[in-house]
């Protein structure tokens, strides 16, 4: 049911060491959110993402994913999650076909279903040609289509995304927006964390910046145009991270490239 509460987080902390990567994040997170997820390199936004997934331990803080803490030892829950990392290691001399079978079935699938379902999607994506191709030969942007729907396969509730259109022609973009519009539509929850501003402002719902492990923005992107000065998302995560500095790196960065 689109509108009920999917994801709770409380006071959620996370130290390596001396750093404090999370300083006590609080999130409620509604079915059919796309969130758009941002913050600059260190900010927390993967920390939190591995935390959810439980892949990260030795967090201080709740979190509830489906009205279940999920330090409560069941991991039921991560069947109803999708997750495309931004750097995945795949099985190279493996096929698709063979690939995305093994991935539905730890999911518990069906071997004939999967199977239709994998090619399916890969016809669909444009490289259904290479269903049976050993994936050490894909180009970037097909490696990227498989790990797209590696993570859709077994129809999840929740979607993390990192950086997701890395390697995808222009087409292959637009067809991916569809397809998140869609999922949101069905009542799925997209986490959607990318540096490419312009892609997050035009396809979130809901934009989340991290900055020193706390957020220091949270609402849609007229919300957050309302509350800054700037007019683009880019120039509101400058203003908001406190980087302004672009301009003089890059004119510096040129010169040096001049020198003779």
């Amino acid at each position: 049911m689109i509108g009920e509460e999917i994801l709770t987080i409380s006071n959620l902390q996370k130290s390596y060491g001396t750093n404090d990567v999370l300083q006590g994040i609080d999130l409620h997170v509604t079915r059919g959110e796309i969130i758009g997820y941002i913050g600059p390199n260190g900010a927390g936004k993967s920390t939190t993402v591995k935390i959810i997934l439980g892949i990260e331990e030795g967090y201080t803080g709740e979190v509830k994913l489906f009205g279940r803490d999920i330090a409560d030892g069941n991991i039921e829950y991560k069947r109803k999650i999708g997750y495309v990392p931004e750097i995945a290691e795949v099985y190279d001399n493996l096929t698709a076909h063979e690939y995305l079978t093994f991935i539905g079935e730890l999911y518990g699938m069906d071997f004939d279903l999967v199977d239709y379902k994998a090619k399916r999607l890969m016809e669909l994506f444009g490289v259904g040609e290479v269903y049976y191709s050993r994936i050490s030969s894909y180009s970037k942007g097909m490696r990227q289509k498989l790990l797209i729907i590696s993570s859709l396969l077994h129809n999840p509730e929740i979607l993390f995304l990192d950086e997701p259109i890395n390697g995808l022609d222009a087409n292959s973009v637009m067809i991916f927006k569809e397809i998140l519009a869609n999922l949101a539509e069905q009542g799925k929850t997209i986490f959607y964390s990318s540096h490419i501003m312009d892609v997050v402002e035009k396809i979130s719902s809901r934009i989340i910046l991290l900055n020193g492990g706390k957020i220091v923005a949270d609402g849609t992107f007229a919300d957050l145009q309302n509350q800054n000065k700037e007019g683009t998302l880019e120039e509101i995560f400058n203003q908001l991270t406190g980087f302004n500095e672009h301009k003089e790196i890059g004119e510096r960065f040129v010169t040096i490239v001049q020198e003779v």
